[in-house]
């Protein structure tokens, strides 16, 4: 009996890091600095011990305008992640330029510790090309990174 036991332990631990390689998908959804933008996309995470890497694709933002992204911890003045004004992880920032059409691309990594208490992802209109955010956030997402 106790080797059965062992095994299905086993088992599980080992069912439990086959997760960590497996990506997730996030739909990010309009939030209300994003005024009249259109904006749809999906954020794709993908984590292992050591690393957290990020693909997010959106439509529908103004045309040829900086935009950065980074997640957040949850904030205190909402429990819908997206709305609690959370504090940013700034290792987590990825920078990019919406094209002629409003499509923008990021790609990040950062170390899986900076990010393992995250509970949002925020795409921010930027003041500038090295990303200092001009607005609360265009588009969000909630997280699960446990």
């Amino acid at each position: 009996m106790k080797g059965v036991l062992s095994a299905a332990a086993l088992s599980a631990a080992l069912a439990s890091c086959t997760m960590l390689g497996q990506p997730a998908k996030y739909t990010l959804t309009r939030q209300p600095a994003g005024k009249a933008l259109n904006s749809s996309g999906s954020v794709t995470v993908t984590r292992n011990a050591d690393t957290v890497a990020t693909s997010a694709t959106v439509m529908g933002l103004a045309p040829n305008t900086s935009y950065v992204a980074h997640y957040h911890l949850q904030g205190s003045a909402s429990a819908n992640p997206c709305d609690s004004n959370g504090a940013p992880i700034m290792s987590s920032k990825m920078v990019g330029r919406s094209d002629a059409a409003g499509m923008l691309s990021l790609n990040g990594n950062v170390p899986s510790a900076d990010v393992a208490n995250a509970t949002y992802y925020n795409i921010h209109t930027a003041k500038s090309d090295q990303g200092e955010p001009a607005d609360p956030g265009v588009t969000c997402t909630p997280v699960q990174m446990r």
